[in-house]
């Protein structure tokens, strides 16, 4: 079993480089893309600040499905192009929003929510699907946590075998 040990206080770099080594640890003998997923959910939601929502969506068909989450119950399916995490999908590209109530098309899950970070899963050129991460402070997401949440994804992609839960899509 995996303990994690509180993050400690300083830099998002720095929270994020502990990150990394528990999310290392984690994945060091699992390939299982759910086990995986489930776990990085738990680890991000309980060491990051100000969140309310971390969880998975995996591509099936044109439509993004609900994966392992941490925080309150959650829409199921998301079509590609919609919503932010639909946006980020489509585009294959990291999309942050300071404020969800200013995105066009941004679909409220929990009206909590007021700000959101979404990361693609593409592997070899394939989109898997995303991560979603919600706050219910505004402008919560920034370039660290950009670069530390790429940074997670990639590891998780490094480890896990994800052909069991997500079509994926060139």
């Amino acid at each position: 079993m995996h303990t994690v040990q509180s993050i400690a206080d300083g830099s998002k770099a720095a929270v994020y480089r502990q990150l990394h080594e528990h999310m290392s640890a984690l994945f060091a003998d699992e390939r299982s893309g759910l086990a995986n997923t489930a776990n990085m959910c738990a680890l991000l939601y309980e060491a990051l600040p100000n969140l309310n929502w971390v969880g998975f969506y995996f591509l099936e068909g044109r439509e993004l499905v609900l994966g392992p989450f941490q925080g309150k119950v959650a829409c199921v399916r998301i079509a590609l192009g919609f919503g932010v995490c639909g946006t980020a999908a489509l585009r294959r590209e990291t999309v942050i929003v300071p404020d969800v109530h200013a995105f066009p098309g941004h679909i409220a899950c929990d009206a909590a929510s007021r700000s959101e970070i979404v990361v693609p899963l593409v592997q070899n050129g394939r989109l898997l699907g995303v991560l979603d991460l919600d706050s219910p402070q505004l402008a919560r997401f920034d370039h660290d946590d950009r670069a530390g949440l790429i940074a997670a994804v990639d590891l998780l992609l490094q480890h896990t075998d994800f052909s069991r839960i997500a079509d994926a899509v060139a």
